[in-house]
């Protein structure tokens, strides 16, 4: 199986199956950004994204993180949605903006079971790039330097935001009631446990 840096090469040099394989291989990451940060359906933001990557596929420095590429472009066209929206860019700042500041209200359909719709509740009252980080590292396995990428910051600063939004993600459960301190089911467990 070609790796992603062999799929983008191959689709630069007008192989269109290869372009079809990539975006097959991270469609459910896409989808699974966009499924927590939006209300009901989200598939004209998927196409977007994917479009920004045809119309960009020439820019793309290293096809070996084009997971962290598309995953930029998605949190791009996510704050474009949002300041589309809000019809004043300048109100969505996204470290102090949350989902929920920006209207959209938490989805039962996404959430199945008590525990995921805490979760899921208090990942939407994190400012966005705290709630995006840190469902791209955990649910989505993104390293820190793949993060950096996406969240365009340094990756020192990654460790940080990711430490305050794992802090702010226990506030926010504890003070619902949601997460008691001696339960080791904690939401922040390592990698692929929960998906919200």
């Amino acid at each position: 199986m070609l790796g992603d840096a062999e799929l983008l090469e191959a689709w630069r040099a007008g192989d269109r199956a290869a372009g079809r394989e990539l975006f097959s291989r991270h469609a459910g990451s896409v989808t699974r950004f966009f499924r927590n940060k939006i209300d009901g359906d989200s598939d004209d933001l998927v196409q977007r994204t994917f479009l920004a990557c045809v119309e960009a596929r020439d820019r793309v420095r290293d096809g070996s993180s084009f997971r962290a590429y598309v995953l930029r472009i998605a949190r791009n066209e996510l704050f474009n949605h949002y300041a589309a929206r809000q019809r004043q860019a300048a109100r969505v700042d996204p470290l102090t903006t949350s989902i929920l500041d920006l209207g959209a209200s938490p989805s039962v359909a996404v959430a199945a079971g008590e525990r995921d719709r805490a979760l899921l509740a208090a990942l939407r009252r994190l400012p966005l790039d705290l709630q995006t980080a840190l469902e791209l590292h955990y649910w989505e396995e993104l390293t820190t330097g793949e993060l950096a990428d996406v969240l365009g910051i340094p990756q020192g600063t990654v460790k940080t935001r990711l430490f305050r939004a794992r802090e702010q993600l226990r506030t926010t459960l504890r003070e619902a009631g949601a997460n008691d301190p001696e339960d080791p089911a904690d939401p922040l467990s390592p990698p692929s446990r929960h998906r919200p």
